[in-house]
């Protein structure tokens, strides 16, 4: 009988929210079932060891990822917009498991680092797309993950006109850099 689709997805949550809040060691299985409000043997159903809640909680950021880099393509104000604006969205399924990731990644799982550098790859990929310079593109995937980082650590002080702002200068080198100019 296949996990049901909740109960993973409450398990998963359970130990990203764990490895955010208390880290890697605290979120034991017996932690972890507690936290999802299931039974160390229900859980170790679904996941039969530390590492496979690790490698599900990798896969699902993978898929929330494509997911999201789907959404960047088709956002109406384009993907660099979609990405400096959620950018500083750290609530959420994709907030709470992109930092459980980055809290892996720190320690002894490289498949962490991997995955990461998979989603940063795919959200770079789509801003140059966008503005046609890879370059620019880093550049702008870089400006994402410091407002991220800002975010994280609970910085309030960048607001829509700020973002506006990065937007603003991001079309301007955009343009310089398409016609050959340097930009001001």
């Amino acid at each position: 009988m296949p996990p049901a689709p909740a109960a993973r997805a409450k398990v998963l949550h359970a130990f990203a929210e764990l490895l955010v809040e208390s880290g890697e060691r605290a979120a034991t299985i017996e932690a972890v079932a507690d936290r999802a409000g299931v039974s160390k043997g229900g859980l170790l159903y679904h996941f039969p060891s530390k590492d496979a809640l690790v490698d599900g909680l990798l896969d699902r950021l993978g898929e929330l990822t494509a997911t999201d880099v789907d959404t960047m393509r088709d956002a109406p104000e384009g993907a660099a917009d979609y990405l400096l604006r959620t950018s500083t969205v750290i609530d959420g399924d994709f907030g709470v498991l992109y930092l459980a990731a980055s809290r892996l990644a720190q320690g002894a799982y490289p498949r962490a680092r991997d995955v990461l550098d998979a989603a940063q790859t795919a959200w770079t990929e789509t801003v140059r797309e966008e503005v046609g310079d890879p370059v620019l593109a880093r550049a702008v995937s870089l400006m994402g993950e410091g407002l991220y980082a800002l975010a994280s650590f609970g910085a309030s002080s960048l607001g829509d006109r700020d973002i506006d702002d990065l937007l603003a200068l991001v079309r301007e080198a955009a343009a310089a850099r398409s016609s050959g100019r340097t930009p001001a």
